[in-house]
């Protein structure tokens, strides 16, 4: 499952995710391309990312919500290495008020706009990355969905704790899913190839009667770590997925059975 030499661009790389994916595609002797809407935070990653891995990392702010923004990092990234081979699409942008309100109290506003920063920007990305790769007439996107993007939400794990299953995700997710679909089937006359990830939960010091909620509809794992998703990622990157597009592919250790 090689991916050397591969130019992989990775949106929300200052994530739990996205660092996870940066680190396995640089480990895997791939180039990573580390973005994010800033780049003011986690700059000791970057730092340890730019060390230790100089020829093969570079990181530049992007705003996948802005069509501009994605087309000057997709300049940059070619001036430098020549050509991109994919795009993860990791980034999770966020209203102020997202998660914070039960269903009876979100106001259209804000569902509106999280589902047009979320669903608008993997549809940007996908628009003008596509574009790119339909010139190169080659190409990878790769979307980060959800389990909740098809399953009914297990709202009784989320009892007693400080945590919910906020509705804009499940429409963000569950949309992905099918515009993944959509451009898996615009694009493959160009030989570009368009996949989604959904993950099951990750662990991410949760308050522990969620995670044994959770864990009680699982096989032995439960909620997965970050390296679970990546090696899941790392083989969708290579061409031994070659003749794998407009798939939806669960790593969740049977949560959604």
């Amino acid at each position: 499952m090689t991916i050397k030499n591969k130019v992989i661009v990775v949106t929300g790389g200052l994530g739990l995710l996205g660092k996870s994916f940066i680190e396995n595609i640089l480990r895997n002797d791939g180039i990573a391309i580390l973005t994010d809407i800033s780049l003011t935070k986690n700059n000791d990653f970057i730092g340890q990312m730019s060390t230790d891995y100089k020829d093969n990392f570079y990181f530049s702010k992007m705003d996948i919500t802005k069509k501009v923004s994605i087309q000057l990092l997709i300049n940059k990234v070619v001036r430098k290495y020549g050509y991109i081979d994919a795009i993860v699409n990791n980034a999770y942008p966020k209203t102020k008020n997202y998660g914070k309100k039960k269903v009876e109290e979100i106001t259209f506003n804000d569902f509106t706009k999280m589902l047009g920063m979320h669903v608008g920007g993997y549809f940007l990305t996908s628009q003008q990355f596509g574009n790119y790769f339909k010139k190169r007439k080659v190409g990878n996107i790769i979307n980060l969905s959800s389990i909740y993007g098809d399953l009914v939400p297990r709202f009784e794990i989320y009892k007693n704790t400080n945590m919910n299953m906020p509705i804009e995700y499940a429409a963000i997710k569950s949309s992905i899913n099918h515009i993944t679909k959509y451009f898996a089937q615009y694009f493959k006359k160009y030989n570009i190839r368009v996949n989604s990830i959904s993950p099951g939960g990750i662990f991410n010091n949760q308050p522990k009667k969620f995670i044994r909620s959770y864990n009680s509809f699982c096989s032995k794992k439960g909620l997965l770590d970050p390296q679970d998703i990546s090696n899941l990622l790392i083989f969708l990157l290579s061409d031994t997925s070659e003749f794998i597009t407009g798939q939806n592919l669960v790593i969740d250790d049977g949560f959604s059975l």
